[in-house]
């Protein structure tokens, strides 16, 4: 566990802000079940009375933490008037993920990882977990509809499960060498999937 040292509390603007920016440095550097309370309010220099002002619980602050992510994680939505191997780029570059900290462990998916932290499938984390794989996949979809796809509802699981498997593959042996592997296999997917599409539709 890391150790921080004593800061003093700040009071003002910015406390929601502050305690969010900890919550998510000390859950993806440790998870969320081996970060406390006590040690949360330290990093981010206000008392448990500030937290509790803000949020109404851990359970609370987690969901938090995940839904400031949700944007910045998800594939991009592309307009239709964009040029269809511009949607195929995109789809591959899901798999270009480096991370930002490349001196610490690789944590992965912070949504999979809550949902294995959370395992109650009726639990508001888990669910909102739930949530953000189903958006990743329709988001695959659409953008496998838009690159010509003919099938891009299989197509658009198919690449959201070969996500899952390379994050977590990552995790389990801390290197990114998967990346480069699940994208190739991604763009023989894809390929597959629009020239099949243009085949039957010139036949």
């Amino acid at each position: 566990m890391t150790e921080l040292s004593p800061v003093r509390r700040r009071r003002g603007r910015g406390a929601r802000e502050r305690i969010l920016k900890a919550a998510t440095e000390l859950f993806t550097a440790q998870g969320i079940n081996a970060t406390g309370m006590e040690q949360l309010t330290t990093a981010a220099g206000v008392s448990k009375r500030t937290v509790y002002m803000h949020f109404t619980g851990k359970d609370d602050l987690v969901h938090a933490y995940l839904l400031q992510l949700e944007d910045g994680l998800l594939p991009p939505e592309v307009s239709p008037d964009q040029d269809p191997l511009t949607a195929r780029e995109q789809l591959l570059a899901v798999f270009k993920w480096v991370p930002q900290d490349t001196s610490r462990p690789l944590r992965g998916c912070p949504f999979l990882n809550a949902s294995i932290e959370i395992p109650d499938p009726d639990h508001p984390v888990h669910r909102l977990a739930a949530a953000y794989k189903t958006e990743f996949a329709r988001r695959l979809t659409t953008l496998a509809r838009q690159a010509g796809a003919r099938d891009p509802e299989t197509l658009g699981e198919q690449l959201a499960l070969l996500y899952d498997g390379v994050v977590a593959r990552s995790t389990a042996l801390n290197t990114t060498d998967a990346g480069p592997r699940a994208r190739s296999i991604a763009a023989l997917l894809v390929d597959a999937a629009i020239t099949n599409h243009a085949a039957e539709a010139t036949a």
